[in-house]
């Protein structure tokens, strides 16, 4: 008779698990100063002298004389999938919407992006490319909707091939992030 109780609460504590699961998490959004602020070019110090170095790159290096420029982080803008889709959902428009005004604000005029689409594992890895591309394409198509300069975007997919999650199936890795382009 212990065991039904005992069964009951398994049970009461497995759906209760489940259903936390099933919720949505709520995604991060962004205000278009914040995307400018992320993205805008660093302010050169005025008080930096110029010199230049005569020697290997390496003796140069050892001096202090070589100043290579900080690489910009990704933006990851939280625009999500669902499994086996590249229809944009009303969150990642929000902050699509947002990264747009940003995109068209002056401190960005100069700048261009690559916009990289992204898979989990599941499904072939051309399968994953051909989805991750066309993720990509979503999101400049949808910039492009709202007036953004195409010529300023570069879409591009990597499939399945750099996952952030450590489990390579997971909704995290569909995905689409974008990188100030510096080639």
């Amino acid at each position: 008779m212990r065991k039904q109780p005992t069964m009951t609460a398994v049970a009461i504590l497995s759906a209760s698990f489940y259903l936390f699961q099933a919720l949505p998490v709520q995604a991060q959004t962004y205000k278009a100063d914040d995307i400018v602020k992320h993205f805008q070019p660093a302010v050169p110090q005025t008080n930096a002298t110029r010199g230049l170095c005569i020697g290997t790159e390496a003796d140069c290096n050892k001096a202090g004389h070589v100043v290579k420029p900080a690489a910009v982080a990704a933006f990851d803008l939280v625009v999500r999938f669902k499994y086996n889709s590249d229809v944009l959902e009303p969150d990642a428009r929000v902050n699509l919407d947002e990264f747009a005004k940003a995109l068209k604000a002056p401190q960005l005029a100069s700048s261009s992006f690559v916009v990289e689409g992204h898979t989990d594992a599941a499904g072939s890895p051309s399968y994953n490319l051909n989805l991750s591309e066309r993720r990509a394409q979503a999101v400049v198509r949808y910039l492009s909707e709202r007036g953004v300069d195409t010529a300023k975007l570069d879409a591009r997919g990597y499939g399945q091939n750099k996952p952030v999650a450590a489990d390579p199936f997971s909704g995290d890795n569909r995905r689409v992030e974008t990188r100030l382009k510096s080639e």
